[in-house]
């Protein structure tokens, strides 16, 4: 709002110290972080207070977990200081005409109402379970369809391609290089061609998982296209809400894989930077970094109340929020195969959690008692509990709850760092 509300005074003539300022993406960028930040730190204890009143505490089982029956009564649903912390700033400072903020913010709400409706259902009536899964797995899905098809047929979403001079339609950019004037054309076209990491010539077309030829394989490419869409967003907001289950863990991490997708799609929608490092650039991608701006300064702020010992847990209303905007934001930077790099925590815990079921499902069949693969999943609670009767052992003794969520954070890192890399590697 207060982005438009600058350019239509610039559009008046009406000038006075500042009012320039709102044309750069680096100062909404970092006005968007501290706004979060602001918003944040001034409600959380406000929300707080009132989760208590209300008596709103999470549920919990005991699994013979180190100090995990002193979070009992710990308020959750923490996750509405994230989701207005976020919201707060993408309205005041992003272009609410640029398709990809409509998104970004659709996806908030959209995951951020699946979320509070499964946590009131475990809070208020004392279910467990929480919203069917196979409901949840209703609106993830009902989300990457409509995210999938507006990025196949909007004309907004556009990639910009070199072309020679005399293609139809080409447009000419005048590049200053090493002291030289160059020239170069482009031509902004609709296509689902995506990045594929540490690979010189890095562009990987989605046409070619698609049969057929001509119009056939159009459409083809546009179904493939969604359904991958689909199953991204799906699991990316189920991997971290996964993660969900130390102080701080998933808002450290997710914090992390934001700072590394704001670089990511700064230099995307940036034409001198994507020239130069060779990657593909998206005209108004730009805008992707004032909602990830927010996104970081939200969660920074979130986690001075979830650090531990929490004094309060964002439930799934902020984790499958969160995990939606980062899957979300990844495919419109066109980045989504690197996601199993920048978001490798999230990953393997999925994988934990999957190669644990399918691994005691199986044995049971076999021989009649279930084997567990891990002590305990997800993976982070295998470092926190005793099983000797677990297949995997090391490491042999268990850490406490702090050490643990550092040392995934140092990992988060780690990753994140390889992704940005990845620019450079080719």
């Amino acid at each position: 709002m207060i982005y438009h509300l600058f350019q239509w005074l610039q559009a008046q003539g009406i000038d006075f110290p500042g009012v320039n300022l709102v044309r750069f993406i680096t100062f909404r960028a970092l006005v968007a972080t501290m706004t979060s930040l602001i918003v944040a730190l001034w409600i959380g204890p406000a929300i707080i207070r009132r989760l208590q009143k209300k008596q709103i505490g999470e549920t919990i089982r005991n699994l013979g977990l180190e100090g995990q029956l002193a979070k009992k009564g710990t308020p959750t649903m923490g996750g509405t200081i994230i989701l207005l912390s976020i919201l707060v700033p993408a309205l005041l400072f992003g272009d609410l005409t640029n398709i990809y903020v409509i998104l970004l913010i659709l996806t908030t709400v959209w995951l951020g109402l699946i979320g509070f409706l499964d946590d009131s259902i475990k809070v208020f009536k004392k279910d467990k379970e929480g919203l069917k899964g196979k409901y949840k797995i209703y609106g993830q899905v009902s989300l990457g369809l409509i995210v999938g098809i507006i990025l196949c047929f909007s004309n907004k979403v556009v990639i910009r391609q070199h072309v020679s001079a005399n293609e139809p339609g080409a447009k000419p950019v005048v590049v200053q290089e090493a002291g030289k004037t160059n020239t170069f054309y482009y031509k902004d076209v609709k296509s689902t061609t995506t990045t594929i990491p540490f690979v010189k010539h890095n562009e990987f077309k989605y046409s070619w998982l698609a049969p057929g030829h001509g119009k056939v394989k159009d459409v083809m490419t546009n179904i493939v296209y969604i359904v991958i869409v689909i199953f991204i967003i799906t699991a990316v907001s189920n991997g971290t809400n996964l993660t969900d289950g130390m102080d701080g863990l998933a808002t450290g991490i997710s914090a992390i894989v934001g700072t590394t997708l704001g670089i990511l799609a700064y230099v995307s929608g940036n034409a001198i930077y994507s020239n130069y490092l060779g990657i593909m650039y998206i005209p108004n991608a730009g805008e992707v970094v004032i909602f990830i701006a927010g996104f970081i300064g939200a969660l920074i702020g979130f986690l001075w109340f979830n650090a531990y010992p929490a004094q309060v847990f964002m439930g799934d209303t902020g984790s499958l929020a969160i995990g939606g905007i980062i899957g979300v934001a990844s495919l419109l930077i066109r980045k989504e195969l690197l996601i199993p790099v920048f978001c490798g925590i999230f990953f393997v815990e999925s994988l934990s959690v999957i190669m644990q079921t399918t691994y005691f499902k199986y044995t049971k069949r076999k021989y009649g008692t279930g084997v567990r693969l891990f002590r305990m999943s997800p993976l982070h609670h295998h470092y926190q509990k005793e099983n000797p009767d677990a297949v995997f052992q090391y490491p042999h003794h268990i850490y406490p709850e702090a050490k643990i969520t550092v040392r995934f954070w140092i990992v988060a890192i780690l990753l994140c760092a390889i992704s940005i890399i990845t620019l450079k590697i080719r």
